[in-house]
């Protein structure tokens, strides 16, 4: 993958068209997953995914092949989502405290509700948006720590350079931010820790009474077939050291795909001039 990168790369910034566009779809999956994890919401990730796939596409000619292409594009993405405007969820200024206390409040014995979707997808529906929640509660430059090392599996040494800082910064920044997540999810989360009452099931009711989750217009959940099998994914989780099973339940997550419009949007700009990737 990487070398392919760095080949369409080349040839883009010599002004081969038609791979700066395959450039550009071969990144875009990455960037939005990356962004959807930092902002929430899937129109502020689709925003924000524009946003950062034109800075890469006018910047190209700035990659000089110092590092890998996709911790370029990574440095690029970082930088615009540590200074990008909040997104809807950080307006609510989330901390683990008042997040923890929600889900205190939001716990149900009822059924979970037989509407358009199948259980399993509103249950996984809950499960990606309630974990993704919980990413808000870390400051953003602890929280996309969090995100590259732990849940995209990034080396610490090219987080660190994706980040702009040395290599211990980076350690003593991810190893504070997984501490939080461990101990909010050991304190909260029935999946990670079974002693505790909160599930996916018992948060349905309240969900989609208040409106945050609504059958048959899902933001996160469209596979049903891998909602149904997450029942053995979590079996998986659980045999994991406590340590490690807040990470693995993010990494149960789909790999998150940019909208389909969003190519036909950069491709647009791609197409606009002869001289774009020459902008600064």
């Amino acid at each position: 993958m990487n070398a392919s990168l760095e080949g369409l790369a080349r040839r883009a910034r010599e002004g081969d068209r038609e791979a700066l566009e395959s450039l550009v779809s071969m990144i875009q999956d990455r960037v939005y997953g990356l962004a959807l994890r930092m902002l929430w919401h899937p129109e502020d990730a689709r925003d924000a995914t524009q946003e950062i796939l034109i800075r890469i596409v006018t910047r190209l000619s700035t990659f000089r092949g110092a590092s890998s292409f996709s911790t370029w594009a990574y440095r690029v993405a970082a930088n615009y989502l540590l200074t990008a405007r909040k997104s809807r969820l950080e307006e609510r200024s989330c901390t683990f405290q008042r997040f923890g206390d929600e889900l205190d409040e939001g716990l149900s014995d009822d059924a979970a509700p037989q509407a358009s979707g199948e259980t399993a997808l509103l249950l996984e529906e809950i499960k990606i948006g309630c974990t993704l929640a919980m990413l808000t509660c870390l400051d953003r430059p602890h929280r996309l720590a969090y995100i590259l090392g732990e849940i995209l599996e990034m080396d610490g040494d090219e987080s660190a350079r994706v980040l702009g800082i040395g290599a211990a910064a980076y350690r003593k920044r991810l190893s504070r931010a997984r501490e939080a997540v461990v101990a909010f999810t050991r304190e909260k989360c029935g999946l990670v820790n079974p002693e505790r009452p909160c599930r996916c099931r018992r948060r349905l009711s309240e969900a989609v009474r208040l409106g945050r989750v609504t059958p048959g217009r899902l933001l996160f959940a469209s596979d049903g077939e891998r909602a149904r099998q997450f029942p053995k994914v979590l079996a998986e989780v659980r045999r994991l050291e406590g340590v490690r099973r807040a990470a693995a339940l993010f990494r149960s997550h789909p790999d998150f795909t940019a909208p389909a419009d969003l190519a036909a949007r950069i491709r647009k700009l791609v197409e606009g001039g002869p001289s774009i990737t020459d902008h600064r």
